[in-house]
């Protein structure tokens, strides 16, 4: 739940995966997470979406993300190279990304924290704790986080 003092902001979620973002929309419903949801499902389309190109270009649809959950691998562009652009961007690198995986590897936590990742998180086996997770995650970043404005 978002206190009254916490405007809305749109999650952008990047994940290749179509029964990983099914799950994830329905964590974020079940744990009553009122923010504008949107899917991207590679890293081209999430640079696309970033910055309004293509089939994103309405701004108003696609408004920029106050945070974005990234898998890391995805086809065409991984998560990896998408955050290097986006942390090399002056006007993206402000916008919090938590990546979200099935990737335990200890290179992938070192490279993403090095590449500025804000968390990395390891996606959950079961449903139940997704929601768990997601429910966390809600409550730290919209409720205890001071965000910049997108």
């Amino acid at each position: 739940m978002i206190p009254n003092n916490r405007r809305t902001i749109v999650i952008l979620i990047a994940d290749d995966d179509a029964e990983d973002r099914m799950l994830v929309k329905e964590a974020l419903d079940e744990s009553r997470l009122k923010n504008q949801v949107q899917f991207v499902e590679n890293g081209e389309e999430l640079l696309d979406y970033l910055h309004n190109r293509g089939k994103y270009a309405d701004k108003e649809q696609y408004p920029t993300p106050g945070l974005i959950l990234l898998d890391l691998n995805m086809p065409k562009k991984d998560g990896r190279e998408a955050l290097k652009e986006i942390k090399s961007d002056e006007r993206l690198r402000v916008i919090p990304v938590v990546v979200l995986t099935t990737s335990k590897a200890e290179e992938d936590i070192l490279r993403t924290y090095d590449l500025g990742v804000s968390s990395f998180i390891t996606k959950p086996v079961t449903f139940a704790s997704l929601v768990d997770v997601m429910r966390t995650l809600s409550k730290y970043w919209f409720e205890i986080v001071e965000l910049p404005k997108p």
